[in-house]
């Protein structure tokens, strides 16, 4: 089954237009029990919250019992504050945290040989399927996996089975999966379909959650004045409406510049990113635009620690984001296990880490301008920064400040992929 909708007119989707479209779709369904898998806080702007919260009355209403797993991954549960803006008037406890460590069950294993096909030999070893147990019980006769297709650096566009299998999924799927995705390199997966994660994800769903009663509810949405726009809405048991999804967001998320940047700012909204585990998508989605020797300047109030928890924490502040050569050297040092048993944490460094390409500043208030030197970017009293690159003055895109300077200047990465056409002339 696929169901697609697009603006009648306009360029997004109206309330109730993406009311009347998700109800078409679940027509004739009377499940007993349902459970919702949407994103946490940091896809805000995928609004996947407010389809939650249609989809969560409507099936209440039918008498229907309804549990509601948002898909953490390795993040945060998300906080009351959080779950009030995003998810509305459902009730706080029906959001049942996901423990990656310890909520999961193994279902199986991807075997070496077909990850070396599809990664071009760069990664040899099996991945076993890991997901959180809500997912296989059987007292759920509905399991809808709602979230926003997007540019993402470890599966190459996000979302679909990437909601389930990192989203609901367990240390070895998260860790090895995006270990596998640096090592393949950022630039060759980022905002792509068909790359050597995507394939791991499409492997394990087919052999060991196909029987399961799951439909995916997927957005393609921007944010321009931080107001959500959807683009397209794309519902269905089956690939295409990846495919769909992924066609929309990559004319509507994936912006090309005739030019690479010397200069790029980026803010960062404090009630979205608190830490550099997810702020660091100001470098993942940018770093294809800025030239070499550029700067980017990360306006971050809100940043307050590096991981999402503190073992995470713990290791970016030892290893800290020093370049590909040094993360891999130090995965093959013998003392060095506790970095080895978090690969998802050395694949982040990496992400994270221009290789001297082009410069990072932090611009922060909430952490110590020397504990972000000593993870290894450049740093700035935030007050400071913001004074010269005022981010509610700036607009998308270019400036030019009083003195000549110009700079570009993005108010949400999270929601794009820019790329300079020096890079991808093909493009």
């Amino acid at each position: 089954m696929e169901f697609f909708i697009y603006p009648k007119t306009g360029d997004a989707l109206t309330d109730d237009e993406i009311r009347a479209a998700l109800l078409k779709a679940t027509a004739g369904l009377r499940p007993k029990k349902v459970l919702l898998i949407p994103p946490d806080f940091t896809r805000y702007y995928s609004n996947a919250g407010f389809i939650t919260n249609f989809y969560y009355r409507v099936f209440r209403e039918q008498g229907a019992e309804v549990d509601v797993l948002p898909a953490l991954g390795s993040h945060e549960p998300v906080s009351r504050e959080q779950a009030d803006i995003m998810f509305g008037d459902i009730p706080y406890e029906k959001l049942i945290p996901h423990r990656w460590r310890t909520d999961v069950i193994k279902i199986g294993e991807v075997p070496a040989d077909f990850l070396s096909e599809v990664s071009g030999g760069l990664w040899n070893e099996p991945i076993a399927v890991e997901i959180n147990r809500r997912v296989l019980d059987p007292s759920y006769d509905l399991i809808l996996s709602i979230g926003q297709v997007v540019p993402h650096e470890v599966v190459g566009m996000g979302n679909h089975t990437k909601n389930l299998f990192v989203g609901t999924g367990g240390s070895e799927m998260i860790n090895r999966s995006h270990m596998m995705g640096a090592i393949c390199g950022l630039e060759n997966m980022i905002g792509r379909d068909h790359t050597a994660v995507r394939s791991l994800f499409d492997y394990a769903y087919a052999h060991f959650l196909r029987d399961q009663p799951i439909q995916f509810v997927l957005t393609v949405t921007t944010a321009p004045e931080n107001q959500i726009c959807t683009h397209g809405l794309f519902i269905g048991d089956t690939r295409l409406v990846l495919e769909k999804a992924i066609a929309l967001s990559q004319k509507k998320n994936i912006t090309f510049l005739d030019k690479s940047l010397k200069k790029c700012v980026v803010f960062m909204d404090p009630s979205e990113f608190q830490s550099t585990w997810i702020g660091n998508k100001a470098v993942y989605r940018t770093r294809m635009a800025i030239d070499d020797g550029g700067e980017l300047i990360i306006l971050a109030p809100g940043i307050r620690e590096f991981g999402e928890d503190r073992e995470i924490d713990r290791l970016i502040r030892k290893y800290g984001y020093h370049g590909t050569k040094a993360t891999m050297e130090a995965l093959k040092q013998p003392e060095n296990q506790d970095l080895r048993d978090n690969m998802g944490t050395a694949a982040h460094l990496i992400h994270a880490s221009t290789d001297g390409r082009f410069t990072v500043t932090y611009a922060v208030k909430e952490i110590s301008q020397q504990e972000i030197r000593d993870a290894g970017f450049q740093a700035a009293d935030y007050d400071e920064t913001a004074a010269r690159y005022n981010p509610k003055a700036l607009r998308y895109g270019y400036n030019t400040l009083p003195d000549g300077e110009e700079i570009f200047f993005i108010p949400n990465p999270a929601l794009g992929l820019w790329i300079s056409r020096q890079r991808f002339p093909e493009n």
